[in-house]
């Protein structure tokens, strides 16, 4: 039986990103996005949607480092939901996206070296599996 769960995604952040880390020592970012939505609603007015988008280790750091509210994002991931318990001991359900790879569009904090960008885009495409039939049409 096939499955897919992805999640790509365009939009602002509503806030800078929050960074903590778990009690073994690995980063975990959180940030929430505003996703315009491509329609008005009745008073032609437009509306949006509003992300959570967790990340995880060296991305979650970066996002920490260069994102700011208001900035434009791509997010590629998955949706998740999970069940925690709340302060008060009701059992409450949460969507998610868990990104895989968040793209910087715009409005960075301060600009990365050209050779860091350079070299993690270059790991990134190495890290892209090749369909041996895409090859040969190459």
């Amino acid at each position: 039986m096939a499955s897919l769960n992805r999640v790509i995604l365009i939009g602002n952040l509503t806030q800078d990103p929050e960074i903590r880390y778990t009690p073994d020592g690995t980063p975990v970012g959180s940030f929430t996005i505003a996703v315009n939505r491509p329609f008005t609603n009745q008073k032609g007015e437009r509306e949006a949607d509003f992300i959570p988008i967790v990340v995880w280790r060296e991305q979650a750091e970066r996002c920490s480092e260069y994102l700011t509210k208001g900035s434009q994002v791509a997010i590629d991931g998955r949706l998740q939901i999970r069940s925690y318990e709340d302060k008060d001991g009701i059992r409450r359900k949460r969507a998610e996206v868990i990104a895989w790879r968040v793209v910087f569009l715009q409005r960075l904090k301060k600009q990365p070296h050209p050779e860091d960008v350079e070299d993690k885009f270059e790991n990134e495409i190495e890290k892209i599996p090749i369909d041996e039939g895409m090859e040969e049409e190459a």
